[in-house]
């Protein structure tokens, strides 16, 4: 149950702002620190103000129920509103709770993701060419951009590997739980039995360091410039472009040649690689606050399996939550996403409110 106190404080914060901001006397720091928060509230209002009338609506339809007065059409009328009302109220009350909890300080930065094909072989990297379509059509659908740092490709139109800046609004709060091991059960093209092969995909969603966030001293940093090489090992230009950089303080290695231009390289490598060491920081910090509890949602680690994707069955199933779709076509098609992650978020935060 939602104190109905801290609903109304949000009603109330929303007015103050709106008022606030049609003031001229603010400067622009202030005015956009303002205007940011006046936007977050402004998405959860409706639902705040629901939640507030709900005893009221609710009593009033159970009066026309329980009047022996009423027709029998005007009591069916009102039960189906009822329930209806009882639905959203559910709905209302989640959305709610996300928004209460204390915030991840990275919530609302853009994210870094990494997707690598893991054991399975061909069918391993046709998986993870899989799963990038998937995370593709989610940004197209959400209207977020998507643009690719760097992509190594294997036969078949497979992928060994993808790393993508995505740009948005709230990027981590909504793919921070992708984070590890997603496997696949299905009957790969060339099997002519048509026996059902498990492989697997790895993904890393990151959230995106800027230069405030993570300082890079150039004392730290080992810089190799080498020729970049294609497939099958073959030279793609005549230049030493390609780009290795080493964090010589915690030994974090990032690679970049997707460019003809050396310059270019290093700027892509240098945001992966502060990326790299900020979610480095955070996941320490995040140890040391946790150690004395267990999250059943998990730590973000590549190496923990957290969800299965099983194509004879048509179904995907989250192990983090236990929670099973059959509805895997809409779900590769990014139609169902948010169906998963806010089940995942849900529980998420109901963790965190007992930690609390």
């Amino acid at each position: 149950m939602i104190p109905i106190e801290k609903v109304k404080n949000i009603i109330e914060k929303h007015s103050k702002l709106e008022a606030d901001l049609s003031s001229t006397d603010l400067d622009k720091k202030k005015f956009a620190e303002m205007s940011k928060e006046y936007s977050d509230i402004n998405e959860i209002i409706d639902d705040a103000k629901f939640y507030t009338l709900f005893d009221l609506e609710k009593t009033d339809l159970e009066k026309i129920i329980n009047d022996k007065s009423s027709d029998k059409e005007m009591i069916d009328l009102a039960n189906k509103e009822l329930s209806e009302l009882i639905s959203k109220n559910e709905k209302v009350k989640k959305r709610l709770i996300i928004f209460l909890l204390p915030k991840d300080e990275a919530d609302r930065k853009n994210a870094i993701l990494e997707i690598r094909a893991g054991t399975g072989g061909l069918e391993a990297s046709l998986f993870a060419a899989d799963l990038f379509k998937m995370y593709e059509k989610i940004c197209n659908n959400k209207k977020w951009t998507l643009e690719i740092i760097s992509i190594s490709k294997s036969d078949a139109g497979g992928l060994k590997e993808v790393i993508a800046s995505i740009k948005g609004k709230n990027i981590y709060s909504s793919l921070k739980y992708e984070s590890g091991v997603h496997r696949v059960q299905r009957v790969p093209e060339t099997e002519t039995q048509g026996r059902v092969h498990t492989s697997a995909a790895t993904v890393a969603v990151l959230p995106e360091a800027e230069e405030i966030d993570v300082k890079l001293e150039e004392k730290d940093l080992r810089i190799d410039v080498f020729r970049s090489s294609g497939p099958g090992g073959q030279s793609v230009n005549t230049t030493d472009s390609a780009v290795r950089i080493t964090h010589l303080p915690t030994g974090i290695v990032v690679s970049q040649q997707d460019e003809k231009s050396q310059i270019r390289n290093k700027e892509k490598g240098l945001k992966i690689l502060r990326s790299r060491i900020y979610e480095n920081e955070r996941k320490k910090k995040e140890d040391e606050r946790s150690k004395y509890r267990k999250s059943k949602i998990g730590t973000g680690d590549r190496s923990e399996r957290i969800r299965t994707y099983n194509f004879p069955q048509g179904r995907v199933t989250d192990h983090r939550i236990n929670l099973t779709l059959h509805k895997l076509a809409e779900f590769m098609e990014g139609e169902i996403f948010d169906e998963m992650i806010e089940n995942i978020n849900l529980q998420a935060q109901e963790e965190l409110m007992s930690a609390n």
